[in-house]
């Protein structure tokens, strides 16, 4: 397991780096990006406090982030027909075509990796990473006030 952790913490750091490019290209913060993918990966229309949960921020913390977001032309917030008070967080179209320019290398590595491995490999690879993941989601953060 510890070879795995060295790698996962490479593999981290590598992704950052790349992020870090990103972010100081389009003018944001690590977070912003950090948004960006949380609205992109969200199975249904991402809200302020959506985005809050998954990002661990507060209230004002996202509201200036999404701000930020919004100005550079990121995102869009868009009110819900059936209730205003409702606000959806959509990714800019223009915004989503630079970042899938920026972040293609990262694809391109991903389909270069997995070349060597069968389907069965991946399949297994897949299970760990979601497992893995789903037990650092519950990991709890520090307390309020920290």
């Amino acid at each position: 397991m510890a070879a795995f952790a060295v790698q996962l913490r490479r593999m981290h750091g590598e992704v950052g780096r790349v992020i870090q490019q990103y972010a100081a290209r389009q003018n944001l913060h690590v977070t912003d990006v950090q948004a960006l993918a949380a609205i992109l990966d969200a199975p249904e229309p991402m809200t302020p406090t959506g985005l809050r949960a998954v990002l661990g921020l507060t209230s004002g913390a996202v509201t200036a982030c999404v701000d930020r977001l919004e100005r550079a032309g990121q995102v869009r917030r868009v009110r819900e027909d059936t209730d205003r008070r409702v606000v959806h967080l959509h990714y800019a179209a223009a915004a989503r075509a630079a970042a899938r320019t920026h972040f293609r290398p990262l694809a391109d590595a991903l389909t270069q990796s997995g070349a060597d491995f069968d389907e069965h490999e991946l399949t297994v690879v897949l299970r760990f990473l979601t497992a893995l993941n789903d037990s650092l989601a519950e990991i709890p953060g520090p307390p309020a006030g920290r």
